[in-house]
């Protein structure tokens, strides 16, 4: 019985932040482990639901370099990687394409629909909600930086109660362009600003941003994070992330979030308990 009544009193501690998160936007961008395993899919399809029973609104951006990669090293095509982003050749293109809008994109979606969620997958190709320009052709080819997202195309589908999962390809201005490669965690801050997203949370394989003595660093400011990427505490995997992070709040986002998809059911405790888990970079 005594686990009974302390099972409700966690549903009990809870509800402040449903009744606070409940209607509003939550952008999840979908990476790392919890994208890979088995068991921690399931977890995230969980949450998930949960949240969408519960009224939050969420919606996913995924990523998926790793089986580009594995895709690419299958078919014998070289892959180049400068300062850390892909070199996105026109057959490159292809393959990034056919995995991320077909294969994870799809699996996602159909992982959540048989949970009970109404999802739907699509990319920023769909009514050319997301539209981008070459990054540097010269230098990255076919990766792209963001020009546009319609907003109104997301907001429909909420409108319509769909949990939309969205892979981050998008169309070119130019009439049969081959589409842009966008950078996962970027591509989930632009969609969060444009939809007014309330927050943003992004799952990966780190507890959170740590400080030099590896202690986690539970919320920080945006001064804060300049002066931890200005003493390299912030480094090298690390620092597109807080970048997003700071992409979204500039946007509008009220609080962004950095924490660790390994552990099962980390969404719910950094939305639903008052110590979080991981980091939160606030306005």
């Amino acid at each position: 019985m005594q686990a009974k009544i302390e099972t409700v009193k966690t549903l009990l501690d809870a509800l402040p932040f449903i009744r606070e998160f409940r209607k509003e936007i939550v952008v999840i961008k979908y990476g790392g482990s919890a994208q890979t395993s088995p068991q921690l899919k399931e977890k995230f399809a969980e949450d998930i639901l949960l949240m969408y029973l519960v009224g939050i609104k969420p919606v996913i951006i995924h990523g998926g370099g790793k089986k580009i990669t594995q895709m690419l090293d299958a078919l014998k095509i070289e892959t180049q990687f400068i300062e850390g982003q892909r070199v996105t050749t026109k057959e490159t293109m292809r393959i990034a394409e056919m995995i991320l809008s077909g294969e994870i994109n799809k699996e996602i979606a159909s992982l959540l629909n048989s949970h009970g969620a109404k999802a739907i997958g699509i990319s920023g190709k769909d009514a050319h909600f997301i539209s981008a320009r070459a990054k540097d052709f010269s230098k990255w080819g076919l990766t792209g930086n963001i020009t546009n997202v319609k907003a109104e195309v997301i907001s429909n589908l909420i409108k319509e109660n769909f949990v939309p999962v969205i892979a981050p390809i998008a169309a070119g201005e130019e009439m049969g362009h081959p589409g842009y490669n966008i950078n996962a965690d970027l591509c989930a801050s632009y969609v969060a600003k444009a939809i007014g997203a309330n927050k943003i949370i992004f799952l990966t394989d780190t507890e959170g941003v740590l400080n030099q003595d590896k202690q986690l660093l539970s919320t920080l400011t945006k001064d804060e994070v300049k002066i931890l990427k200005d003493n390299g505490t912030i480094h090298g995997g690390m620092v597109p992330k807080v970048d997003a992070c700071l992409e979204a709040i500039d946007g509008g986002v009220q609080k962004a979030h950095i924490i660790d998809g390994r552990l099962e059911h980390s969404m719910l405790l950094e939305l639903f308990t008052s110590e979080g888990v991981g980091t939160q970079i606030v306005k």
